[in-house]
C-alpha cells in the first residue's frame, strides 16, 4: 500500500539503521582487540629483550668455565629447540612463521583462519623459548599470527559476518608486524601488498586502526623509539645513485638464493621421516649452540648485529663474510626445526651484513664524502627484504621506520626497485608463496 516502508527496494529506518550499525561494528570491535595484539606483542617483545640478557649471561659464565663450559650452549639452544618444537605440535599451524597461514586464509586457501586462541599461547611461550635460547629467528612471524588470530576470534565472538571476521583478522595481522618493530605503516603496507595484495577501502581503515592502536599499547612495555635508531645520516650524493641501483639489483640475486635455501632445507628436512620432529629440532638446536659458543652474535634473531651495522661499525672483511656465510645457512636451518619464529628480523641483519660487506669491499674504489658503511646497512636491509619476500615498498618503509634514516629514502627506493626486479628475472617465487603453497600441498 503507498507509504508502506516495509515493501521491497524500499528500506525503512530499522533496516537503515542496522546497516549503518554493522557497517561501523568492525571498526569499533578492532580497536579494543588491537589494544590486546598491542600488549601481547609489548610482553613478548620485553620477555624476548629479558631472555636475550639471560642468555649473555648464560654463555659469559659458560666462556669462563673453560674447557667443558662450551657444552651449555650447545644445551641451551638443543633444549629450547625440541620444547619449543613439541609446544608446536600440539596446536595446528603454530610451527613456523605463520605468515603463509594468514595469506592462505585471505585466498580461502585454509578454512576460516584459527578456531582456538589457544594458538596465541603456543606462539607466545614457544616462539619465546625457540628464540630466547638462540635460534635465528623473528619475533614478527608470531606476532603477525597472534594478532590475526586476537581478530579472527574477535569476530567470531561478536557475531561479525564471515566476510568481516576475514577482514579482522588480516588487519590485526597487520597490527601484529606494526607492534613487532613499532613501524604503523609498515603493518599497512604489509597488508596491502604481501598479504592480500590489493587495496580496499574497508581493509586499509581496519589496518588503520588497527595498526595505531597496537602500537599506542606496544608502547606502554617498549617504548616509542626507533628498533635501530642511526646517528644523522647526510644525503648521499647523486652520482652514487648508479651504485645503489647495482647494489640493490645483487642483493635480489642474494635474496634469491636464500629463498631458495629456505624451502630447499625444508623439503631435505622433510625427507627425514625417520627422525621425529622433536628429535630433528634438537640436532637443529644443537648445531646453532655450537655457533653461539664459537660467536654469541652468530646466533640469534639478530638485532643487536644489525644495531650495530647500521650504526657504522664495520669489523673486518673476513669477519664481515664469515658472519654472513654463518648466518645465510644456519637462518634456513634455524627455521627448519618447526618451532615458532620468522623470517623478516634474521633477514634485515644479514641485509645488513651484506651492506656492510659490500661497502668494506667496494670501499677504496669510492671518493671521500660518499655513503658510509652505515647507510649500506640500511639500504641493504630493504633491498634484501625486498628481493626474498618482493614487497618493496613494504621493505622501505618498514626500514625507515625502524631506523628513521629519511635521508636515504631515493638510495632504498632504488635498490629495492633493483632487487626486487632481479629476483623476479631469476625466477625466484617469492618466499612466502611457496611457503604458502607448501603448507596447503601437505597432506
Amino acid at each position: 500500500m503507498p507509504g508502506d516502508r516495509s515493501r521491497p527496494g524500499r528500506p525503512g529506518p530499522a533496516t537503515t539503521a542496522r546497516r549503518v550499525g554493522d557497517g561501523y561494528r568492525p571498526y569499533l570491535i578492532a580497536v579494543p582487540a588491537a589494544c590486546l595484539v598491542g600488549l601481547v606483542a609489548g610482553a613478548f617483545r620485553w620477555c624476548l629483550e629479558r631472555a636475550d640478557r639471560l642468555r649473555g649471561s648464560v654463555l659469559e659464565s659458560a666462556a669462563g668455565l673453560g674447557g667443558p663450559g662450551w657444552l651449555i650452549p650447545i644445551a641451551l639452544a638443543a633444549v629450547g629447540a625440541a620444547v619449543a618444537c613439541a609446544i608446536a605440535q600440539r596446536v595446528p599451524y603454530a610451527a613456523g612463521s605463520g605468515i603463509q597461514h594468514v595469506e592462505a586464509v585471505w585466498r580461502d586457501e585454509a578454512g576460516p583462519g584459527p578456531r582456538s586462541l589457544w594458538l596465541v599461547p603456543a606462539k607466545f611461550v614457544g616462539g619465546l623459548i625457540a628464540i630466547g635460547s638462540g635460534l635465528l629467528l623473528g619475533r614478527e612471524g608470531p606476532l603477525v599470527h597472534m594478532g590475526a588470530a586476537i581478530g579472527s576470534e574477535a569476530g567470531r565472538r561478536t557475531r561479525l559476518g564471515s566476510e568481516d571476521t576475514r577482514l579482522l583478522h588480516t588487519a590485526l595481522s597487520g597490527a601484529g608486524l606494526a607492534a613487532a618493530f613499532t613501524a604503523p605503516l609498515g603493518g599497512l603496507l604489509f597488508v596491502c601488498e604481501e598479504v592480500t595484495r590489493t587495496v580496499r577501502p574497508r581493509l586499509v581503515l581496519l589496518t588503520l586502526i588497527g595498526t595505531a592502536t597496537a602500537v599506542a599499547s606496544s608502547r606502554l612495555m617498549v617504548g616509542d623509539a626507533p628498533v635501530f635508531p642511526v646517528p644523522g645520516m647526510p644525503v648521499p650524493p647523486v652520482w652514487m645513485l648508479p651504485v645503489f641501483l647495482l647494489f640493490g639489483a645483487a642483493a635480489g640475486a642474494v635474496g634469491a638464493a636464500y629463498s631458495a635455501l629456505v624451502v630447499g632445507t625444508l623439503a631435505v628436512c622433510d625427507g627425514l621421516t625417520r627422525v621425529p620432529l622433536v628429535v630433528r629440532a634438537a640436532g637443529i638446536g644443537a648445531v646453532v649452540g655450537l655457533l653461539m659458543a664459537w660467536d654469541p652474535l652468530l646466533a640469534g634473531g639478530g638485532d643487536q648485529l644489525s644495531e650495530q651495522l647500521v650504526a657504522g661499525d664495520s669489523p673486518a672483511v673476513a669477519v664481515l663474510a664469515a658472519y654472513l656465510a654463518v648466518r645465510f645457512v644456519a637462518g634456513p636451518l634455524s627455521y627448519a626445526a618447526a618451532t615458532p619464529g620468522g623470517l623478516f628480523a634474521p633477514l634485515l641483519a644479514l641485509g645488513a651484513l651484506w651492506g656492510t660487506l659490500t661497502h668494506a669491499a667496494a670501499g677504496p674504489l669510492l671518493p671521500e664524502h660518499s655513503a658510509g658503511p652505515g647507510a649500506f646497512a640500511v639500504v641493504g636491509m630493504a633491498a634484501l627484504f625486498a628481493g626474498v619476500v618482493r614487497a618493496p615498498v613494504t621493505g622501505v618503509v618498514l626500514v625507515v621506520e625502524m631506523t628513521g634514516a629519511t635521508a636515504l629514502l631515493v638510495p632504498l627506493m632504488i635498490a629495492c626497485f633493483a632487487a626486487t626486479l632481479t629476483a623476479d628475472r631469476l625466477e625466484s617465487e617469492p618466499v612466502y608463496d611457496s611457503l604458502r603453497r607448501r603448507m596447503t600441498e601437505r597432506p
